[in-house]
């Protein structure tokens, strides 16, 4: 029987499917153009994004992550990309643009060796062998910090802020992030960590810039339950209970008749002395505030403003936390437990009204466990930025303060890695000594991209930056203000070590995934409408299953 004349069909109908150099092309391209998308917010120069979603809402900001987070990526092969910016968000809080723009210039530079016929494995091989290397180069060419160098941590936080709009005001938002991060670093074993859940950010707009400021305690988005209740307590003993004081009722259906108006008079009076033995409780453990994480009923509140008790009920459980950790009072689940060891101490406790709105400071908290940065800014938007800034600051001051090691920025890391990278390329030998030089070189899309943004020559300031490095300054960067080629160190242009190691780890994984694919077929539903809109696929079919 003759079987070539009948078409055998495996796919389903329109599924579109890419082999081969096609699919590796499109990957690439993809990928590349996610990198290029970001490539522009990079450094002092760069600028930002205005982007609009669906709802109509705006977010303005030049943070890599922040901006792929928010564009709707619809390709497999770009969404790794904004996988690598998460990923990096995640370790360091900065160094996102950096390593997305890295990762797509690793696929730039492959793109010439296949179509020189070296084969994509090679390229991967030879990228990992350039990946472990540069490591190694990293680490030695770090150099150490410690939790005391104030001074240090604060040029490493206003390195991470350059390229942000706080930059006009970046020395005062570096003290609050060193300030805010060396308050709640811990050292156990001889290590330190450093729990960003610590630090508390509220954000009111508002006043200016400068007025953003560290409390040393707590800022609750809450006031006083009620209004004759003091506004504010010094010297304040503080009572964390994660209990109503209200009266309980029955967990099974229970009836109380009542035959006798002398009965009624009698079961109001008990609900009242009930109320009143637990504000006598609070009262004689000492406390003059009580947060409280559950309700507390209008009697007791009038009870509690009688004996001048300053209390807050429904505070999160978050909050309650980093009241116990700032004040170090003790989270207390029985009232009738509560004593004098119970309670946490603070300085002051007070109302302060901020436009129309009532918080609640617990400041003055001695040597505190979390504290808080309260953030003002013109308008909605400068204050989002300005988290976004501020986030980024304390994320590398955190990171610089557990692993001990800094590198230096402005593109200087970058040329030294890549200077030693060619030397070391000629000893592998084989093809993949060649995807090294182009690991090396893509290395140099750092100091290209920033002095691009800053409307330099790159060629020119690439020439320099080489030049200085073969005669021995490791240290030499691109000074974007100027398009001088100075020390990095003397600039003040500081990065963590971790923020380097991760880019080039995250970078180079994604670059290889995506090197290694050479057929794409993808089910009908993708070449409809987007995902979320009638006939598109859900979310969820447009991802490549994950087992």
């Amino acid at each position: 029987m003759g079987m070539g004349t009948t078409p055998i069909f495996i796919l389903k109908e329109g599924t579109k499917r890419d082999k081969g150099k096609d699919a590796q092309y499109n990957n690439i391209m993809a990928a590349r153009a996610i990198a290029d998308s970001v490539r522009s917010t990079l450094g002092p120069r760069g600028m930002d994004k205005m982007l609009v979603d669906s709802m109509g809402d705006v977010v303005i900001t030049n943070d890599g992550v922040t901006i792929l987070k928010e564009i709707d990526v619809e390709h497999p092969a770009a969404k790794m990309l904004v996988e690598v910016a998460k990923t990096q968000d995640e370790e360091c809080g900065d160094g996102t643009t950096t390593a997305v723009i890295l990762a797509g210039e690793l696929l730039k530079k492959a793109i010439d060796l296949i179509d020189a016929n070296v084969h994509p494995t090679i390229i991967s091989g030879g990228y990992r062998l350039a990946a472990q290397k540069s490591l190694e180069i990293l680490e030695s060419i770090s150099m150490p910090i410690s939790v005391d160098d104030k001074g240090t941590l604060k040029k490493i936080a206003m390195t991470a802020m350059m390229s942000k709009a706080v930059s006009g005001v970046r020395a005062h938002m570096a003290d609050l992030a060193v300030g805010a991060v060396t308050a709640v670093a811990e050292k156990a074993d001889g290590k330190w960590t450093v729990d960003l859940d610590n630090i508390q950010i509220v954000k009111k707009h508002g006043g200016s810039m400068e007025d953003t400021e560290i409390v040393k305690g707590v800022i609750l988005d809450k006031e006083p339950v009620h209004p004759a209740m003091p506004k504010k307590i010094e010297n304040a003993k503080i009572a964390l209970v994660d209990a109503a004081l209200e009266i309980k009722k029955t967990e099974i259906d229970a009836k109380i008749e009542i035959r006798d108006p002398s009965q009624l008079q009698a079961f109001l009076n008990e609900e009242e002395n009930m109320l009143r033995k637990m504000v006598d409780q609070v009262k004689s453990s000492g406390a003059n505030v009580l947060m409280c994480q559950k309700g507390i009923d209008d009697l007791a509140q009038h009870f509690l403003s009688k004996e001048k008790i300053f209390a807050v009920r429904r505070v999160k459980k978050s909050d309650m936390e980093k009241l116990a950790k700032a004040t170090g009072a003790a989270i207390v689940s029985k009232l009738s437990e509560l004593s004098k060891a119970d309670l946490g101490k603070a300085d002051l406790v007070e109302m302060r009204k901020y436009q129309d709105d009532e918080m609640t400071f617990v400041t003055g908290c001695k040597n505190p466990k979390a504290v808080s940065i309260l953030i003002r800014g013109g308008t909605e938007h400068v204050v989002d930025e300005i988290e976004r800034s501020l986030d980024d600051a304390m994320s590398v001051v955190a990171v610089s303060i557990e692993d001990g090691k800094m590198i230096t920025g402005g593109g200087s890391t970058a040329v030294e890695l890549a200077m030693k990278l060619r030397e070391y390329s000629a000893s592998v030998g084989g093809r993949e000594q060649i995807a090294i030089d182009a690991f090396a070189s893509a290395l140099e899309v750092v100091p290209t991209a920033l002095s691009e943004n800053a409307g330099l020559d790159p060629i020119d300031v690439l020439i320099e930056l080489r030049k200085a490095h073969k005669s021995g300054q490791k240290t030499a960067g691109v000074n974007v203000y100027t398009g001088k080629v100075v020390d990095m160190v003397k600039q003040d242009v500081l990065e963590p070590f971790r923020v380097g190691k991760q880019a080039i780890s995250s970078a180079t994984d994604a670059a290889v995934m995506i090197l290694r694919i050479d057929d794409v077929i993808a089910s009908k539903g993708g070449a409809r409408g987007g995902p979320g809109m009638p006939g598109g696929p859900s979310e969820a079919s447009l991802r490549p299953d994950e087992d």
